[in-house]
């Protein structure tokens, strides 16, 4: 195999034309760069230069050499600079996994800083809930996850990812328009005879409504299913029932909202990403994505840095 240094020593030959001027310029010995050329000539199977008593003479193998050597050289610099890139963080890619709130309040300030700053690291995005990504995590087919998980529907992660937490949300009880409990304090056991729109009934969302009026006393009587808050809120607003939602998913607009006093559940937004990561650009991406959060924080009413 031939040694991008021998090939560069043997450059400088070419240019100076002697072994010793060559030496010289390098900062070498003459022997040390006598060495290199014997090495280059024996990777090459070739004679690059005939050696008598007055010097040495290039063969017009060294010719056909030297004017390929400088473009090996540049593709060699330019493959050094992009493995230091990335090494650094700067180059390659981060293949990120996202559950669809997320994506839309927390992705597209994030992504675009980091395209901005980072134009050089390709993000490929994959959507799903963490029962979904964590498996992916685990297999390296992602970098890097943002998952959730509730207080009353504790989760463990795999000792094999580590958390990185981003935000806390506050849950926003939606009520249809002209509702009786609007922009009223109220407890959870004031919603008992409600109709209750929810998420699906093995999702950790729903399981925590079910803990969190249970301990109120009562059992939610949910009639209307959905895992995207845009058609739970649809549903709430034409009147169909209530529903408790996570800040992320609610923006102010058709539906009216009232405080639940004694409601301390909280959802909680974190990154996972396996604890000796491979991928430099993954703790990049983290700090963009805590940036993003901080911004959300002070934008949305009930999220929270954690």
């Amino acid at each position: 195999m031939v040694n991008p240094l021998h090939l560069r020593t043997f450059l400088v030959v070419i240019r100076t034309g002697s072994f010793a001027e060559a030496a010289r310029s390098l900062g070498y010995t003459g022997s040390a760069v006598s060495q290199q050329i014997s090495c280059l000539e024996r990777s090459v199977k070739l004679t690059l230069f005939e050696r008598d008593a007055h010097g040495i003479r290039p063969t017009p193998s060294a010719g056909f050499l030297a004017e390929r050597a400088q473009n090996i050289l540049a593709a060699f610099a330019s493959f050094e600079d992009e493995v230091k890139a990335m090494s650094e963080g700067n180059y390659g890619q981060v293949r990120l996994g996202s559950f669809p709130t997320a994506s839309q309040q927390l992705l597209p300030s994030s992504l675009a800083t980091f395209a901005r700053t980072h134009g050089d690291v390709g993000i490929d995005l994959d959507e799903g809930e963490p029962d979904t990504l964590i498996p992916l995590l685990l297999d390296r087919e992602l970098d890097l996850a943002i998952v959730y998980h509730y207080d009353l529907a504790p989760q463990t992660w795999p000792k094999a990812l580590r958390a990185e937490p981003l935000l806390d949300e506050e849950l926003v009880l939606l009520l249809p328009p002209g509702h009786r409990f609007t922009d009223s304090e109220i407890s959870l056991n004031d919603l008992e005879k409600e109709t209750w729109v929810a998420t699906g009934e093995r999702t950790s969302g729903a399981r925590s409504l079910r803990r969190a009026c249970a301990a109120a006393g009562f059992q939610p009587s949910v009639h209307y299913r959905s895992d995207d808050y845009d058609v739970i809120k649809r549903f709430v607003a034409t009147g169909l029932g209530v529903a408790l939602v996570p800040a992320l998913g609610h923006t102010a607009g058709s539906v009216a909202t009232a405080t639940v006093t004694d409601l301390q559940v909280r959802r909680h937004v974190v990154a996972l990403h396996p604890p000796s990561t491979i991928n430099p650009a993954v703790k990049r991406a983290i700090t963009a994505l805590k940036t993003a959060s901080a911004e959300a924080a002070q934008r949305l009413p009930g999220v929270h840095v954690a």
